[in-house]
């Protein structure tokens, strides 16, 4: 199987990022570059379809330049299966950074896992991108 290949998602296909629209008219616009996020939950969730429908090219666009990798492959077998938004601080038209706190279900070969993360985000040029991972806090040992 080419790992490139797209999952079988149309633009009338229920957004996969878990808001009740369609995927031409949520997600699908962002990727498209018809619009832009106008919250970092926004990008959260436009990011998580990306990787769903396996947008390289947006993963990347969306990424800030600083923490951004050279390139993405996916995993073939890996098929994405939920989003929940836990939380999120920050990131609404007002602020210039943002939280969001998720988890995403995932199966690869028939096995169920999630991956959870708090993210970052950062306006960049004035549109919200991907920073990277909260850093866990350090734990002061005592002498």
């Amino acid at each position: 199987m080419n790992a490139r290949r797209r999952p079988a998602i149309g633009p009338g296909s229920p957004c996969p990022c878990g808001l009740d629209s369609s995927y031409r008219d949520c997600c699908g616009a962002l990727h498209g570059g018809q619009r832009e996020a106008a919250t970092a939950e926004r990008l959260m969730r436009s990011r998580y379809s990306a990787f769903v429908v396996r947008d390289a090219a947006y993963l990347l666009r969306s990424w800030h330049p600083s923490t951004r990798p050279g390139g993405l492959d996916f995993d073939p077998e890996q098929r994405w299966t939920g989003l929940e938004v836990l939380g999120s601080t920050g990131g609404s038209a007002f602020h210039t950074e943002g939280t969001v706190e998720f988890r995403a279900h995932f199966s690869v070969r028939g096995h169920a896992d999630a991956q959870h993360e708090d993210s970052r985000f950062v306006r960049d040029e004035g549109r919200w991108v991907y920073l990277g991972p909260v850093p866990s806090p350090v734990a002061v040992s005592g002498s």
